[in-house]
């Protein structure tokens, strides 16, 4: 039985520590162009606060839904394990319903006070990560009237089925 000189054996070794190299540059190339060239990033991290005291931090203090224009509104939600939180903080229910009009532009203003939580709007790009005492903001625009579920997309406990939402548009 003939041996295989060294030469095929480099050639072999060559063969697969190309890919090895090529593919991971290839995509660290890929995650640069789509973070810089092309403004794919996180959703709207605008500030930090507090995470124990939000109840006292505008605009935290006073969740819910506000107009603050035509056709534009302001949400402000607070996460904490298993719920939202849209209205007064007292309110304990667990399903959170916001209604607003057909062509409106609602600004999420979102923190938690527990856990890292994420909120993910069906049939929109809103999806953001929420984390205790971050300020995470984001806008959208609905011009097709119906429902639109929100949930949490990050688990957050045993009950984080529970954590949903609806935003109508009519």
């Amino acid at each position: 039985m003939q041996r295989p000189d060294r030469m095929s054996i480099y050639i072999y070794e060559f063969a697969w520590i190309l890919p090895s190299i090529a593919i991971p540059v290839a995509m660290i190339v890929a995650i640069a162009i789509s973070a810089f060239a092309m403004g794919i990033n996180v959703q709207g991290v605008t500030g930090r606060i507090d995470p124990a005291r939000v109840n006292e931090t505008p605009p935290f203090d006073r969740p819910g839904l506000r107009q603050v224009g035509p056709n534009r509104y302001e949400a402000v939600i607070v996460a904490e394990i298993w719920r939202w939180v849209a209205a007064t903080p007292d309110d304990k229910s667990r399903r959170v319903e916001l209604t607003v009009p057909r062509g409106s532009e609602v600004t999420f203003i979102v923190t938690s006070r527990d856990v890292i939580h994420g909120l993910k709007i069906e049939n929109t790009d809103v999806n953001m990560m929420i984390i205790p005492g971050q300020i995470s903001r984001t806008t959208a625009r609905f011009d097709i009237p119906g429902d639109y579920l929100f949930v949490c997309h990050e688990y957050c406990g045993t009950g984080h089925h529970f954590m949903y939402g609806v935003l109508h548009v009519e």
